[in-house]
């Protein structure tokens, strides 16, 4: 079953709570997961964006992205123990809600934004894609990312980006936020450096897991430049999405 509602939590933590949220990441997701209403969920360290590989670590942001049986269920997020411990320790943050339109693979063995049938969209979108490298393949998969990943960054309409993963090698995932679809199509199967990424993933065999999906941005609430948000903060049509 296709959820309404994902979301993306996202918190800036100063540098000296790095070992605090180390010792979340390793008792945190449980908790998560055993949160009522929650069917899927995931801690995540993140990047800067500017590589996407090893040496992208960025330890003073980290990340929760929750799948939900209902909005009610979600709105209970910040008065829980896991959403206080990381307010508590975040000097930022910013929540990012999502609809799922399209999404291919698994994680973790499951599908878990199901089979959404995508439709129309007007306003910002989010690309979430996330793979378990095969470490045979791995270096190779590196050496092919910064050209992809310098692309990215002057790409017209990107409006945030940055990795993600659960684990510090292995586990790589990318986050980005577009203007409106017609952008995020436009890089993803027009850009020169992009297309060779997607032509070699099969031939090569880079991934043991993999997932592709696309969001409808609802609504960003808080701190947008925890995201790296390069929109201004007042501009109508992406303040608030396709809420």
């Amino acid at each position: 079953m296709t959820p309404d509602l994902v979301t993306l939590h996202v918190w800036r933590i100063p540098r000296t709570a790095v070992p605090r949220a180390l010792a979340r990441m390793a008792t945190h997701p449980a908790r998560l997961r055993r949160m009522p209403g929650v069917r899927f969920a995931k801690l995540l360290g993140t990047g800067t964006g500017t590589g996407f590989g090893p040496g992208d670590t960025d330890l003073t942001r980290w990340a929760a992205l929750v799948v939900w049986d209902s909005p009610a269920a979600a709105a209970g997020f910040d008065a829980s123990p896991v959403g206080r411990s990381w307010a508590r320790l975040a000097r930022a943050g910013v929540r990012v809600e999502l609809r799922p339109l399209t999404s291919r693979g698994e994680w973790s063995g499951r599908r878990p934004f199901g089979e959404p049938s995508g439709g129309r969209v007007t306003g910002p979108v989010l690309a979430l894609t996330r793979a378990r490298l095969r470490a045979r393949r791995a270096v190779t998969f590196w050496r092919a990312i910064p050209p992809v990943a310098a692309a990215l960054r002057d790409a017209p309409g990107l409006l945030a980006r940055f990795g993600v993963g659960e684990a510090p090698l292995g586990w790589q995932g990318t986050v980005s936020l577009w203007r409106d679809p017609a952008d995020l199509v436009a890089f993803a199967y027009r850009h020169p450096e992009h297309r060779a990424a997607i032509t070699r993933t099969p031939t090569e065999g880079w991934y043991a897991e993999e997932l592709f999906a696309r969001f409808a941005v609802g609504d960003v609430v808080g701190d947008r430049t925890v995201l790296g948000w390069a929109a201004p903060a007042g501009d109508p049509e992406t303040a608030r999405g396709n809420a």
